[in-house]
């Protein structure tokens, strides 16, 4: 009798100690709410009527595209013009300090700094206005609707309901949302977590997709962004569900969560938002991305034979050119190869590097040279290699910090390089069949 008693308990469905005590809380909450409030006649309120359409079974997942692929429009169309006015305002300054009488020095300020964090500051409008959006959808209350939305079919794809946060901080910056891992539990859900959240786009990527569909995919930019950070979130969930299947069998865990009621955001505390998250890339540009565009005017000016090398004959183009045939099948050449390589420092290093190795200023110069050196199909194919490898050394640092183990990170590296590799490659052979 006792054996059978067991086993019918061991058969029992497992209730989690979460769900089981807010459950017990709203029911205390119920129980004093009917002692000291009568209702009165039931009135639909404004968030009630719309969640019944963000909310829906069925029409809140397509709505959340809509808003997302809104929100990169306008983040594109809103910011143009204040690319070209930063853009004209580099080049004018370009064009004076190219008159310096030192060659070396004119060079290193002109194709160096200017051209190297000049062309990366030129980005920051779209950079602002995706924070000003984004801090609008937050302080209204709809974010966390996504959250909610989001939530069913991240169980289904076996990552833990939390791991939203980490996600959702990851499109900002892979780092702190690495760190908030730690809130998911289990040891297997915080590890996948973890290891999937580099896949979210971070802010970094967006001057290499903003460059790139601008000289490629101009008619259609901002549904080309859209559709990089569409992709981060499908392979984040394919990976995950790969790595639950396979390394980290167990059961995922739904998200607890109070809907907060809509709100009208004010534009002062949107600004707020807006340049407390912005203000970090401006710090980035004026520091390490300052080094880096030195750092790479001196490598690509010197060779082994001395200074003032053609740039495909100094160590960087040297190190380009090692790497190249191993891109070859991907339509790319070694100058790409060099900034994807300089990209694991930083990847808005990438269209550092570029700027900097073409010898060249601005985005329409850069973008000209890149369609003569690839065609649209491998373009798209290094955007979302840019989206799908190692974010940068900052990232693999946090990740060897917060698994506490080197083999983690380098499955971590690992996994990224080669899923990113072979996805580009499967977008040039497969798009190659039809175009």
């Amino acid at each position: 009798m006792s054996t059978e008693t067991e086993e019918s308990q061991d058969h029992r469905p497992k209730v989690d100690p979460q769900i089981l005590l807010a459950e017990q809380r709203y029911m205390i909450i119920s129980d004093i709410m009917g002692d000291v409030h009568t209702k009165g006649p039931q009135r639909w309120s404004f968030t009630d009527m719309m969640d019944k359409v963000f909310l829906h079974r069925y029409l809140g997942l397509p709505v959340f595209l809509v808003i997302m692929w809104a929100m990169f429009n306008f983040t594109f169309e809103a910011s143009a013009v204040f690319m070209s006015i930063i853009e004209s305002v580099f080049a004018w300054i370009g064009f004076y300090t190219s008159q310096i009488p030192n060659p070396i020095l004119a060079s290193l300020i002109t194709e160096g700094i200017i051209g190297g964090v000049g062309f990366i500051l030129v980005f920051v409008p779209p950079i602002f206005f995706m924070y000003f959006s984004i801090s609008i959808l937050e302080d209204s209350g709809y974010l966390a609707r996504a959250a909610f939305v989001m939530d069913g079919i991240m169980v289904r794809m076996g990552l833990h309901g939390r791991s939203f946060i980490p996600f959702l901080l990851g499109f900002g910056c892979s780092i702190p949302g690495i760190m908030a891992a730690r809130t998911v539990e289990g040891e297997g859900n915080r590890l996948t977590t973890i290891l999937v959240t580099p896949l979210m786009s971070c802010a970094a990527r967006l001057p290499v997709y903003v460059l790139i569909a601008g000289a490629f995919f101009p008619t259609f930019k901002g549904t080309i962004v859209f559709l990089m950070y569409l992709l981060g979130i499908v392979f984040a969930m394919l990976m995950s569900l790969i790595f639950k299947k396979v390394v980290f069998k167990g059961e995922s865990q739904p998200f607890i969560m109070e809907l907060p009621r809509y709100q009208r955001p004010t534009f002062h505390g949107s600004v707020i938002h807006t340049w407390s998250r912005g203000v970090i890339f401006l710090k980035k540009a004026g520091t390490y991305l300052l080094a880096g565009a030195i750092i790479i005017w001196i490598i690509s000016r010197i060779g082994p034979a001395g200074y003032g090398v053609p740039v495909s004959e100094s160590f960087a183009g040297i190190m380009g050119s090692v790497f190249a045939p191993i891109f070859g099948p991907l339509g790319f050449d070694w100058i790409i190869v060099t900034a994807l390589i300089f990209g694991l420092f930083a990847k808005e290093v990438v269209v550092e590097s570029l700027g900097i190795l073409y010898a060249v200023e601005g985005s329409v110069a850069i973008g000209a040279l890149l369609a003569v050196s690839i065609n649209p199909l491998s373009a798209f194919a290094l955007m979302v290699f840019v989206l799908l490898y190692t974010p940068c050394i900052g990232v693999i640092g946090t990740i060897r910090k917060e698994t506490g183990s080197w083999k983690w990170t380098g499955v971590s590296v690992a996994y990224q390089l080669v899923l990113a590799y072979l996805v580009a490659l499967a977008i040039v052979l497969v798009g190659g069949l039809f175009i």
